[in-house]
């Protein structure tokens, strides 16, 4: 899957599940910060993410996501794991 159709994919439903202002969403932007999620929307996004995307992401993967990139890069490595 293409990093583009990726990047759409999450900003749409982060816009439209979690009610983030789209305004908000850059690269460089802080994840955390921006979406300002408890642990139980966090349970809710990964939901999201494998019924998107057909990967699970983890605590430990969430730990290491600072920026909007880090998100779009941990999921676009995971697919490419998941296919490989």
């Amino acid at each position: 899957m293409e990093r583009e159709k990726i990047i759409d994919i999450v900003n749409d439903f982060l816009i439209n599940e979690f009610e983030v202002d789209g305004d908000e969403i850059s690269n460089d932007a802080n994840l955390k910060k921006t979406l300002g999620l408890d642990s139980l929307d966090y349970i809710d996004m990964v939901v999201v993410i494998e019924s998107n995307f057909g990967v699970k992401l983890g605590e430990a993967d969430f730990k290491q996501m600072v920026t909007f990139d880090d998100f779009y890069t941990t999921i676009e490595n995971k697919i490419a794991a998941k296919n490989a």
